[in-house]
């Protein structure tokens, strides 16, 4: 069955959810592209050949037109509305990170899914790459016994005049600053193979962009119920988009990029190289097979999978609901310098948008506002290598 498929939004991100669908061509066809501006639309389509497909400026018009699978690739604020009302139109959905801007409206989202019985993904590419699944294969298999800390450093680097695009550096339309937009994959991979803490402390700053409300750098501790605990650095402000992942188990250490470690003690307590266990690990990640589709094409045939056979969803709306619990309660923490135990409830001063946006630090305010910036080129993802 071919299933047709709608895109919503033409900016940036919108290239790689149309070229992912590509890769597919017997299986699902685009016939919709959808921006307030269709010019944008339309230059979509020319730019990938999308023969037949049309450009539309209004999604609702979509609503009665039994797509089967939609790409919501809008700025945050925007995504419940539009997951919900497709979802109730039957329509299954694929939405870009992070999943919405307030826990509020994911689980608008996620009772819109379950009441509809369609699937609801979230955009967690990293996932769908060599390195991390090889990472998670090993973290799953237990050779490095209990991990004992996890260390996270979604490091970035943007200008100053990044956030003079209409929608970006307020808590309104953004929802957050490098935390909820720039670590979101790290933050995802990170709860993929740990599961999530119990509580957190954070603080954050804005260090190099006096023309956004929101932050450029957080920090984060965390602590898990198994009694590990674990550090998250999200920053725009890093030169040189250094990136990382690091597990340390009891036994041994591994981490995206790739390295492991493995320690013995000698008799006086201090190390030795444990050389059977690193060779033991590095055997199993080179056992574990290469990812075939990479990124967005990873995670789009797992949905098509999902849809064609009821096979599971690598990527949940749940899952993408915890990532965004993790980032809110930092941004708690973070303006009101206290510790946030979790879960985040719906009584939360935190849980809605108007409530971030009214408690939520705002650093500066926004001074310039673009409609498009003329070069659109973007980096995807994180740069860690296996």
């Amino acid at each position: 069955m071919m299933l047709k498929v709608a895109i919503i939004g033409a900016g940036a991100i919108s290239g790689a959810h149309i070229s992912a669908y590509l890769a597919f061509p017997e299986r699902c066809q685009i016939v919709t592209v959808v921006d307030i501006y269709v010019e944008k639309a339309q230059k979509r389509i020319n730019e990938y050949g999308l023969e037949g497909a049309q450009a539309v400026t209004d999604y609702t018009e979509l609503l009665a037109q039994n797509i089967d699978l939609v790409s919501v690739c809008t700025p945050p604020y925007t995504h419940a509305p539009i997951v919900c009302d497709f979802m109730q139109a039957g329509a299954h959905v694929l939405v870009e990170k992070p999943m919405a801007s307030s826990l509020e409206e994911a689980d608008l989202m996620l009772r819109a899914a379950q009441a509809s019985g369609k699937l609801l993904s979230v955009v967690a590419q990293n996932r769908f790459t060599t390195p991390m699944m090889k990472l998670k294969g090993v973290l799953d298999s237990k050779r490095m016994g209990p991990i004992v800390h996890v260390q996270v450093d979604s490091f970035w680097w943007r200008g100053h005049n990044y956030y003079d695009l209409w929608w970006r550096g307020t808590w309104e339309k953004e929802g957050g600053g490098c935390t909820l937009n720039h670590a979101v994959h790290h933050i995802d991979a990170m709860l993929w193979m740990m599961g999530p803490p119990v509580e957190l402390q954070a603080m954050m700053a804005n260090t190099a962009h006096d023309n956004a409300e929101v932050e450029d750098i957080s920090m984060a501790m965390l602590r898990f119920q198994e009694g590990a605990l674990g550090m998250i650095t999200s920053s725009v402000v890093h030169h040189g988009e250094e990136q990382q992942l690091i597990f340390q188990g009891k036994e041994a250490r591994v981490s995206a990029p790739w390295k492991v470690v493995a320690s013995t003690a000698r008799n006086n307590g201090f190390p030795e190289p444990n050389r059977e266990l690193e060779h033991q690990i590095q055997k199993l990640a080179d056992e574990l097979p290469d990812v075939t589709h990479v990124g967005h094409a990873g995670q789009v045939e797992n949905v098509l999978n999902a849809i064609e056979t009821v096979s599971p969803l690598l990527v949940d709306g749940q899952s993408g609901r915890n990532t965004l619990e993790l980032i809110v309660g930092i941004y708690k923490s973070a303006s009101t310098g206290e510790k946030v135990v979790f879960p985040i409830g719906a009584e939360d001063a935190f849980y809605t948008r108007e409530g971030i946006m009214q408690h939520a630090v705002h650093f500066y305010e926004k001074k310039t506002t673009v409609d498009n910036f003329e070069d659109s080129s973007i980096t995807l993802g994180m740069k860690l290598d296996f």
